[in-house]
C-alpha cells in the first residue's frame, strides 16, 4: 500500500463514529433529570480514569505494577471508552512517543493540522491495524486478545447495562422521574463523546496551547484546564519529558487526578511500584 492508499479513511469505522456522534442530540427527545446527569459525571470519570490509569500510565508505559486479573480489569474499563482494545491504544501511543511531532508521528497538529490530529487519524485504514511488535510485553496475554478480537463488544455491554438500570429505576423508583431512555442517553451517549474529545484534546490541543517548562523534542505543552477535564492528562510537556513517570503533575500545584486515584488504589494493594519522576527534573521541590 501506499501511503495515499493507507491514509484513506476506513468508512467501516468513520460512518459509526459519526453517527454515534449524533446521538446525543436525543436529550433534547428524553429530556434530562439531575439523576441523569450525574449519572453522565459518574460515567464520564469512570471510563476517563479508564483510559488514562488504564490505556495509558499502564498499558502504553508501564508505569506501575498491578496483578493479572486487575490488569483485566483495567482493560475492561479502558474498552468501555470506545477507544479500541488495549494492544490497539498501546501500540499506537508508543509509535507517537517515539516519532513525537515528526513525519511518522500518526496524529501531530504541527504538520497534518488540528482536524487530523484531533480525530481524523485514527479512521484511516492505516491506523486500523496494531503492530503487535511495539506491545510485545503485553501481546503475550491472550486474555488482551479480546479486544482486539472484538474491540466494540465491551462498550456495548456498557451501554445495555446503563439502559437495563433505567429500567429498574424507572419502575422502582418512579419518583426519581428518570427513564430508562434517559439514563442511556446521558450516561452512554453524552459521556462517549465527551470522553472522546476530551481524550482527542491531548493530541491535539496539548501541542498547541499551554506553557513549556522542558525542552522537548516535540511540540508538548502543559495546560492546567485540560489537566483538569482529563484527569491529569495535560501535563502533556512534563509527560514527554519522562514518559516513564505514573505521576504526570510533578509539582504539588499541577493537579493530577489520576495519580491521587492510583495512590488511593496502592493503599488497598491493587497496583504497586508507582514510578516517580526523576528528582533532577524537579529541582529542590518535594513530591506527594
Amino acid at each position: 500500500m501506499t501511503e495515499v492508499e493507507t491514509d484513506r479513511l476506513d468508512y467501516r469505522g468513520a460512518i459509526p463514529y459519526v453517527m454515534l456522534h449524533l446521538a446525543p442530540l436525543a436529550v433534547f427527545l428524553v429530556g434530562w433529570t439531575p439523576l441523569a446527569v450525574a449519572a453522565c459525571l459518574f460515567s464520564y470519570l469512570l471510563r476517563m480514569f479508564g483510559i488514562t490509569a488504564g490505556y495509558h500510565r499502564y498499558f502504553s508505559h508501564r508505569s506501575y505494577q498491578t496483578s493479572r486479573a486487575f490488569q483485566f480489569v483495567l482493560a475492561v474499563l479502558g474498552a468501555t471508552a470506545g477507544q479500541n482494545g488495549p494492544l490497539w491504544w498501546a501500540a499506537h501511543h508508543r509509535h507517537h512517543h517515539r516519532h513525537a511531532d515528526t513525519g511518522q508521528d500518526p496524529h501531530s497538529p504541527g504538520l497534518r493540522g488540528f482536524f487530523w490530529s484531533h480525530t481524523v487519524w485514527f479512521l484511516t485504514c492505516r491506523s486500523s491495524k496494531t503492530n503487535l511488535e511495539a506491545v510485545r510485553d503485553l501481546a503475550r496475554y491472550p486474555e488482551l486478545h479480546l479486544f482486539e478480537r472484538h474491540p466494540h463488544k465491551a462498550t456495548w455491554i456498557y451501554a445495555f447495562c446503563w439502559f437495563f438500570l433505567g429500567i429498574f429505576i424507572e419502575t422502582r423508583m418512579p419518583f426519581l422521574g428518570t427513564t430508562r431512555w434517559q439514563l442511556l442517553v446521558w450516561a452512554y451517549f453524552v459521556s462517549t463523546i465527551l470522553v472522546y474529545h476530551a481524550t482527542f484534546s491531548i493530541n491535539s490541543l496539548s501541542h498547541v496551547f499551554g506553557s513549556r517548562r522542558y525542552e522537548t523534542r516535540d511540540s508538548s505543552r502543559n495546560h492546567f484546564w485540560l489537566a483538569l477535564i482529563t484527569l491529569g492528562e495535560g501535563w502533556h510537556n512534563n509527560h514527554h519529558r519522562y514518559p516513564g513517570s505514573e505521576r504526570q503533575g510533578f509539582f504539588w500545584w499541577e493537579l493530577d487526578l489520576t495519580h491521587y486515584a492510583l495512590k488511593g488504589l496502592e493503599r488497598l494493594g491493587l497496583v504497586w511500584g508507582l514510578r516517580e519522576p526523576p528528582r533532577s527534573l524537579l529541582g529542590a521541590e518535594r513530591t506527594v
